[in-house]
């Protein structure tokens, strides 16, 4: 099934979201930006209720379908979760490495079997765009910068929460994060190989993107100490000061 064209327009009404968010969190710091952090949050973890309930609802729920396991699945509520306690550096740099990663991947290659205006469609296009802007938001708007060895946690962490769902996948005949078999739809994964080498091929790509992705923050780390989650607090009040660290009350 060809992607519709509602996704894509969707997918750019997400991209100028995100582009204005940002934008406006650097010019207009403010208390406004604590309850835009909070409205993302709300909306990540109503599309998590939504996943669960709604084969449910349907009478279509199993457990090799339904969980919500799967990695983008897992970073909607730790980016709901980041998004409403900022000063968490952990969950901050999981949604920024997961979201502009695994996210973003399946954003661009969307594993989407209906179309507009079915309640999945709108499911999969908030959750997996909402974590995109989740992790501009929280990186570039907030300019939380990710701490140093913030590769080897994260990677490490993907590492071994792709070792359990293996496990999972193969005592339950499930294919979560396609660890099983390949997507039905063409993704980076068809380029990377056949099952099972692919899966060796997208830990090499996936480490690599880390490390690309931390680079901006090289520099910055060098000439000034490790600020992270304390620096939100600029964005939250324009009245503090540039060299003063304040956490919101």
């Amino acid at each position: 099934m060809s992607t519709p064209l509602a996704y894509w327009v969707a997918v750019a009404a997400g991209a100028a979201i995100t582009v204005a968010l940002g934008l406006a969190c650097r010019r207009r710091p403010g208390p406004w930006v604590r309850w835009a952090g909070r409205a993302i949050a709300a909306t990540l973890a109503a599309d998590a209720i939504v996943f669960v309930a709604r084969p449910m609802v349907e009478g279509g729920w199993s457990v090799e379908d339904s969980l919500p396991l799967a990695l983008c699945d897992v970073a909607l509520v730790v980016a709901a979760a980041a998004c409403w306690f900022p000063g968490q550096a952990l969950l901050v740099e999981l949604t920024y490495f997961w979201g502009l990663t695994g996210t973003l991947q399946a954003v661009l290659t969307p594993d989407l079997a209906v179309g507009f205006p079915h309640l999945e469609f709108f499911e999969f296009v908030v959750g997996h765009v909402g974590i995109v802007v989740a992790a501009c938001y929280l990186v570039v708007g907030l300019r939380i910068v990710p701490r140093p060895g913030s590769v080897t946690r994260v990677f490490t962490i993907t590492v071994a929460y792709a070792g359990f769902l293996g496990a999972f996948d193969w005592l339950t005949g499930a294919n979560y994060m396609f660890l099983a078999a390949p997507p039905r739809s063409a993704s980076l994964l068809s380029v990377l190989g056949p099952w099972p080498w692919y899966i060796v091929s997208a830990s090499g790509v996936a480490l690599v993107m880390l490390v690309l992705l931390d680079a901006p923050f090289r520099r910055s780390r060098r000439l000034e100490p490790p600020q992270g989650p304390e620096r939100y607090g600029a964005a939250l009040s324009p009245d503090v000061s540039p060299g003063r660290r304040t956490r919101p009350g």
